[in-house]
C-alpha cells in the first residue's frame, strides 16, 4: 500500500472512507518529467512527483485528513 498527500482548498468535499479515483497529468521541470494526481472531479491535488514514483493504480481511498486554517490535506491510500 502507498500513501499520498492531496491539498484539498475546499473543505468537506471528501471525507475519510470515501473511494476516490485520481487523474494522473505529466509536467516538464529542469529535472525532468515528475508527475502529479488529481482526485476526480477536481477536488484536490497531489504535489510533484518524480518520474520514478509514479503511482502504478488509479483507484483509491481516503484513510485521513487533516485541516489547517488554510486547507485540508487528504491523505489517500493505493494499492501498488
Amino acid at each position: 500500500m502507498r500513501v499520498i498527500e492531496f491539498k484539498m482548498e475546499r473543505p468537506g468535499l471528501l471525507n475519510v472512507g470515501d473511494e476516490i479515483d485520481v487523474e494522473e497529468s505529466q509536467l516538464q521541470t529542469l529535472q525532468g518529467i515528475v508527475y502529479y494526481y488529481t482526485i476526480y472531479p477536481a477536488l484536490a491535488m497531489s504535489n510533484n512527483i518524480p518520474a520514478r514514483n509514479k503511482l502504478k493504480n488509479f483507484h483509491g481511498k481516503v484513510v485521513d485528513i487533516k485541516a489547517t486554517e488554510s486547507a485540508a490535506f487528504v491523505y489517500g491510500e493505493f494499492e501498488e
